[in-house]
């Protein structure tokens, strides 16, 4: 019996000392509460861009003013730079700043972002620019690209956020957005003006956070699927669809209500980049924090499921 006990004694220091040996690189951003991440990879290296939670710990919703932008080359040791942008910037704006996206385009950087408008009831979609990817930014129209009145599926005010931007191999560039209800429109080659209709794509269980990512040949819209969220994903032959929903790719966090992703390839690696409510004694849905884990392709082109990891890119 002796025995058997120093055995399992053993066993269990062995294991304990190899559970203190695994290294947490998840959430990567520890500074500062960030949620809805959006990726560009630019130069050698990876620029983060994120929305900042400043939402004090009994405060139950989100409490949004400015974007943050991070920077790493080897997806380990990230910088933090100046705050490049604020829901201030856009004269027009009356606050909330929700998620958005940093393109670039001819030397230049391209900022789609959602905010409240001041005066047209509902969110809206704006652009800032930028010489650099770190900024500073600042309005590049001085008014709403979309608005609330421009689209009519659904009732809601809150369908005209997070948007995300994908430029095809011809060229060609395209806004994609919503909540209930994904939009997507052509976008002209000044980045700055819609060219032609406003159409939507019919997804199952379309939340919001539509991302756009090309691999091979397969085009990829991934997705936040039902409430609490997951992320769920469609392939199609073509940027205009057709688009088959292939399901599930990552879970609920658990710990928070949303989830939101961006798919990047950086040094012959496909990323995905989340959030979720790990960080504590206060994270949580309205306190969230970025995670990145890898992710895997199958032989038919089909994704992976991601799983959420501690550990992240080792």
């Amino acid at each position: 019996m002796k025995s058997i006990f120093r055995s399992l004694s053993i066993l269990f220091l062995s294991l304990s000392a190899n559970a203190q040996s695994v290294k947490a690189n998840n959430p990567i951003i520890t500074d500062q509460y960030t949620g809805d991440p959006a990726a560009l990879v630019y130069k050698d290296k990876v620029y983060l861009y994120a929305g900042h939670d400043e939402a004090p710990k009994d405060f139950n919703f989100y409490k949004m003013n400015e974007w943050v932008v991070y920077s790493s080359s080897d997806m380990k040791k990230w910088e933090s730079h100046p705050v490049p942008l604020k829901v201030t910037d856009f004269a027009w704006a009356r606050g909330d700043a929700w998620a958005s996206q940093v393109i670039e385009r001819n030397g230049k950087f391209y900022w789609y972002v959602t905010v409240s408008h001041g005066t047209i009831d509902g969110k809206a979609i704006g652009i800032a620019v930028s010489d650099s990817p770190t900024g500073p930014f600042k309005d590049a129209l001085g008014k709403a690209l979309i608005t609330n009145d421009m689209t009519t599926h659904t009732k809601i005010n809150w369908d005209d956020i997070d948007p995300t931007v994908y430029i095809d191999d011809d060229g060609q560039a395209y806004l994609f957005w919503g909540n209930t209800v994904c939009h997507y429109a052509k976008l002209k080659e000044n980045m700055t003006e819609i060219d032609g209709p406003i159409k939507k794509i019919d997804l199952p269980n379309f939340t919001e956070a539509p991302w756009i990512h090309k691999h091979k040949n397969w085009y990829y819209l991934s997705y936040a699927y039902q409430f609490p969220e997951k992320i769920a994903y469609a392939m199609s032959k073509s940027i205009n669809g057709p688009w088959e929903f292939k399901g599930i790719l990552n879970e609920l966090a658990g710990n928070s209500n949303t989830n939101h992703q961006s798919i990047i390839d950086f040094k012959g690696q496909s990323l995905f980049i989340y959030h979720n409510g790990a960080s504590q004694p206060d994270g949580g849905s309205f306190r969230r924090s970025v995670c990145i884990d890898k992710l895997f392709y199958n032989k038919d082109g089909t994704m992976k499921r991601v799983v959420m990891t501690s550990e992240g890119i080792q």
